[in-house]
Formats: structure tokens, C-alpha cells, sequence
């Protein structure tokens, strides 16, 4: 008796109701509303109402028949409109998918309008439901296209399409009474279908307007060109969890669930999640320090042990960095924090590269610095504004060794291949001034029984 009375249900007065009257409660419903399906369903075959039907079944005919006779040519007239705006071109396509229902509405508002004039009103009672609902349809489905979510956009029309059915049909009450019966109580909150139904609506409708003001504000912050890229960044963060997090909480109060319960539990789940979760945590708060230091921004050109590429974008948890092959890697914001990273365009765009080579012993080597500055310098990503310069740094074994620098601004679009560009002009170059570029040598002396040496020159 003590568990049954545990699992006991409560009025809204507080009073307890047992499991039984709940359930006697559901099926009183169920057979009410059982009771008036079979009542309308009846009421089909009567002679005026089953004329109706009939007029309904024909007008969808010939919807159906009129969009595919004039489908086709309202395409290729869209087709033809090759000047016009996207956004024009998009609200006639959106009309193309729904040129079926529009005949459909058209044609029995016309043959309710004129039944009305001609006949009693009674005689298209049938045909007003069936035109309101098809006019409320297709207003939800024009409606919804606006948002841009497959998933979301699916769940709000066919939830409006429910509720605008039961509003019409006169089955709100009933409906929501069916709802509310099914459900049980904790302490004293009661959890129903009606409950969940009008927590999934609350929510979908103010996530839907969170999502449409934090894009119309991030698509602003971005247009501003005043505000840097990481600043722009951090502040459309701040924006999604700021508005995120307002229709989470007005919905749940909108439910009526007191969350003043809930801090006791979510300060224990904090300290565990605390633990369990300390890289992500770390990872959190280092792109927050990475957003608000401006270390680095989208687009800036970066190398990190072996990666070198450009960011893509700044993520919560991640930087996405793309290199030149194409690979897109993901690196946690705390590796970005903690290791030595390059930014090659962290102040200004200017970067110096330099690169080694050896001629022979027989060059002038004052020849072949300027024949190597004049070669640099004729590359056309090379910097004209800041001349190269070309050096000694040793004697080698087998030539002089040479080093040669030059400053490019667009470190974007590739570092190995100014350099490769370089070495080809150094190549046509020294070929067009008979500068040679030697190859190692080696003298090998064999001892034989003979006593013959024998000199092998490579």
C-alpha cells in the first residue's frame, strides 16, 4: 500500500490521485474523443456532407492535373529570368514546390464563395474546414522555409500543422486534457506529455529566434571592419552562448521548473566534471586567452612542429590549421599556449627566406653574388622594396658556400615554391654566366701486387 501510494498522482490543488483514477481518467477521454471521430466519420455519408467530399476529392484532381500542365512551364519561365536577384529567384522556386497546394487553396475558396452565394451556408460547412485547413497548411509551409535548419524547420511545421488542425477542429480541450492525464509526480513538480509537448514547443520556437538573432548579429560584428578578426571571434562566442543560454533558461522557467533545487546537484556534478574533464576545460579557457591576447587570427600563416599552413578558423577547443596539400588539422588551443609556434604573419606579412648553394672555386665569388641578387630579385614574388643579399658562410670541401636572402609578403601562398622559383632562376643564371655548380670529389688510390697506383678521379 506504502509503494502504491508513492507512485500516487496530484491534482493541481495538491490532492492525491491514485493510479487507477488517472488512468480511468485517460481512457474517459480516449473514448470521448473515439466517440466523436465515429460521430464526424458517420456524418460523411449524409447527402449534402458526402457532396462535399466528393468536391473535395475533385478539386485535388485537378490541382493535381494543372500542376503538371503548368509546372513545367512556369520552370522554363524561371529558367528565362537570368537578371533577376537570388532572393526573387528563391521565393519562385519555394512557389514551384507548392504550386499544387495553391491550386488547391484557389479552387475551393472559389467553389466555397460560390456555393455560399448560391446555396445555404450549411451546404458547404465541410468545405470551409477543408479550405481553412489547406490556407493554414500552406502559410505554415511558406512560413517554416525561413528557417534554416532541415531538422528544426521539420519539427516546427509539423508542429504547427498539429496544433492549427486541433485548433480548427475544435479539439484543443480534449487534447490537452488527454495529454496532461498522462504523466506522473515527483515531489511537487508533475511531469505529463502536455508538459513535454510544451517544453519541445517553448524551446524549439526560442531556439529558433536565439539562432536567427546570433546569426544576424555575427553576419554585423563580421561586416565590421574596425573590429579584428579574433575580437570578431570572441564576441559572436559571446553572443551564441548569450543568447543560447537566455532561451534555455526563459523556456525552463516558462515550464515552471524551479531550478533553485537543481544547485545543490549541479555544484557536485561541477567538482566531478571539474576532474573528468580538465583537458577540455584547458582547452576552453586557452582559446578564450588565444581570442582576447590576438596571438593569432583567421588567416594567419603558422607552423607548429611539422604543420605549417593557414587558420581556417578558431574553435572552442580547437584551431583548424590547413596546409598546402590540402589537410585541414585540428590542434587543441592548449598546444597552442604551452609550444613555441611561428606566426609568420603576426605582426606585418614581411618574411625573409633564405637559401644555400655552392660554386666552384674557379668563380669570382664577387660574380656570383651579384649574379645571385639579380636572379632573386627577378622572381616575381621576390620584395623589390627590400633587396636580397647574398653572402659567404664558408669553404667547403668541394666549393664556396653561399647564402641568399629575400623578403616575400605572401607567405599564404606558399613557401616552398618561391623557393623552388629561386633555384631555377639561380640555375638559368649561372648556365648564362658559366658559373659552375660542382658535385663532391674524391681521389682513391689501389694497391695492387704490381705496385701499380692507379688514380681514380669522380
Amino acid at each position: 500500500m506504502a509503494q502504491h501510494n508513492q507512485f500516487a498522482e496530484t491534482t493541481p490543488d495538491g490532492a492525491a490521485v491514485s493510479p487507477d483514477v488517472a488512468i480511468n481518467e485517460v481512457l474517459e477521454i480516449s473514448t470521448s474523443l473515439i466517440a466523436q471521430g465515429q460521430t464526424f466519420l458517420e456524418s460523411l455519408f449524409r447527402p449534402w456532407n458526402f457532396y462535399q467530399v466528393l468536391i473535395v476529392v475533385g478539386l485535388f484532381v485537378i490541382a493535381h492535373l494543372m500542376r503538371a500542365v503548368l509546372g513545367p512551364r512556369i520552370r522554363a519561365w524561371m529558367a528565362a529570368r537570368e537578371n533577376w536577384p537570388k532572393w526573387r529567384m528563391r521565393v519562385l522556386v519555394v512557389v514551384h514546390q507548392r504550386l499544387r497546394a495553391i491550386f488547391f487553396v484557389t479552387l475551393i475558396w472559389a467553389v466555397i464563395y460560390i456555393m455560399r452565394e448560391v446555396t445555404w451556408p450549411s451546404r458547404s460547412y465541410l468545405l470551409g474546414i477543408v479550405g481553412t485547413l489547406a490556407f493554414a497548411w500552406l502559410v505554415i509551409a511558406f512560413a517554416t522555409r525561413l528557417i534554416k535548419s532541415q531538422l528544426l524547420r521539420r519539427t516546427v511545421r509539423y508542429g504547427a500543422w498539429i496544433w492549427v488542425t486541433l485548433q480548427i477542429l475544435d479539439l484543443i480541450d480534449p487534447a490537452e486534457r488527454l495529454l496532461d492525464s498522462i504523466g506522473f509526480s515527483m515531489g511537487a513538480m508533475r511531469f505529463s506529455l502536455l508538459l513535454l509537448v510544451q517544453g519541445l514547443v517553448i524551446l524549439t520556437v526560442l531556439v529558433a529566434l536565439a539562432r536567427f538573432f546570433t546569426t544576424t548579429t555575427a553576419a554585423r560584428i563580421k561586416g565590421n571592419a574596425d573590429i579584428s578578426p579574433s575580437m570578431q571571434v570572441l564576441i559572436v562566442k559571446g553572443v551564441q552562448i548569450g543568447f543560447y543560454g537566455l532561451a534555455f533558461f526563459v523556456g525552463v522557467r516558462a515550464l515552471g521548473i524551479d531550478l533553485t533545487g537543481l544547485a545543490v546537484l549541479s555544484g557536485a556534478i561541477g567538482v566531478g566534471l571539474g576532474f573528468g574533464l580538465q583537458k577540455v576545460v584547458s582547452n576552453l579557457v586557452s582559446g578564450v586567452i588565444i581570442l582576447l591576447d590576438k596571438s593569432i587570427k583567421p588567416g594567419d600563416v603558422i607552423s607548429l612542429g611539422d604543420t605549417f599552413g593557414w587558420i581556417n578558423s578558431l574553435g572552442a577547443r580547437y584551431v583548424s590549421v590547413v596546409t598546402r596539400d590540402g589537410r585541414e588539422y585540428l590542434i587543441p588551443n592548449e598546444d597552442l599556449i604551452t609550444g613555441q609556434v611561428v606566426n609568420w604573419s603576426h605582426s606585418n606579412e614581411f618574411v625573409r627566406l633564405d637559401i644555400h648553394f655552392g660554386t666552384a672555386y674557379t668563380d669570382n665569388p664577387h660574380e656570383v653574388r651579384r649574379i645571385a641578387i639579380e636572379a632573386a630579385q627577378s622572381v616575381d614574388r621576390v620584395l623589390k622594396s627590400r633587396p636580397a643579399v647574398c653572402h659567404i658562410v664558408g669553404f667547403g670541401d668541394s666549393s664556396v658556400d653561399y647564402i641568399l636572402r629575400f623578403w616575400i609578403t605572401d607567405p599564404t601562398d606558399g613557401l616552398t615554391n618561391i623557393r623552388g622559383n629561386v633555384y631555377l632562376a639561380l640555375w638559368d643564371a649561372f648556365r648564362d654566366n658559366g658559373i659552375s655548380i660542382p658535385f663532391p670529389q674524391r681521389e682513391v688510390k689501389l694497391l695492387e701486387s704490381e705496385r701499380v697506383n692507379v688514380t681514380l678521379q669522380d
